[in-house]
């Protein structure tokens, strides 16, 4: 018992040293330097601060509608959640929820506008979104939703509207995307602590790709499901 014991401290102090060594690591100007990519509005900053779950409903609503700050929201999610680990899953739910109000926002007056506000807004690759979000409408908002940027989301969001997808389609599915996208980082950060905002912009598309291999994952499981269910029937 005793030597079980005592190799079970030493891992954990391995791992301790492994963290506290990554986290030494991204001192000095090279963190600095790529926290500088990621502008945080000192409004934002207050406005989270004074607000906590309000404030970032407030934040992922603006950033889903009417503005646009890359990789903020994300940021803000995984500051909070180091911040206050406990509230971590209210933190990420509320991100969720209010990046669903902006989109269901944009959503309707995409409805409303039509296509040619479609193509004037979503620009040179309005083409492309058409025919993909005809095709695949539940994947054209969920895999949009979980991917960050550089990925477009926008122009999925207004085709969602102007081609007559369902609302409720439109709404599980940025919901599932959003809530993966949100407490996958959540929990990383209370994890890694600041090493995960880090990596998110260093390696952008590391992170893209492992969000989109946990979306298609997530999808062919639930056609699997889906399969089994109605077989059962």
């Amino acid at each position: 018992m005793n030597s079980i014991r005592l190799r079970a401290n030493r891992q954990f102090a391995a791992s301790k040293a492994a963290r506290k060594s990554l986290l030494q690591s991204l001192d000095g100007p090279q963190l600095r330097e790529h926290m500088n990519h990621i502008t945080l509005p000192p409004w934002l900053q207050q406005l989270v601060a004074a607000l906590g779950g309000s404030g970032l409903f407030l934040v992922t609503f603006f950033d889903s509608s009417l503005l646009s700050f890359p990789l903020v929201a994300d940021a803000l999610v995984i500051e909070v959640s180091i911040n206050k680990p406990a509230r971590m899953p209210y933190y990420c739910a509320m991100a969720a929820l209010g990046s669903l109000a902006g989109c269901i926002w944009l959503y309707l007056l995409a409805k409303k506008g039509g296509e040619a506000f479609f193509h004037r807004r979503a620009g040179k690759i309005a083409r492309q979104v058409k025919q993909w979000v005809e095709s695949n409408a539940f994947l054209s908002v969920f895999l949009p939703a979980i991917l960050p940027p550089p990925v477009p989301f926008k122009p999925f969001i207004l085709a969602e509207g102007v081609f007559q997808v369902p609302l409720r389609t439109f709404v599980v599915a940025l919901l599932l995307g959003r809530g993966l996208r949100y407490f996958i980082e959540g929990i990383l950060a209370v994890r890694y602590g600041e090493a995960v905002l880090f990596y998110l912009v260093t390696h952008k598309a590391g992170f893209a790709l492992a969000a989109l291999a946990i979306a298609v994952l997530a999808f062919f499981l639930s056609r699997l499901l889906n399969r089994s269910f109605s077989e059962a029937r």
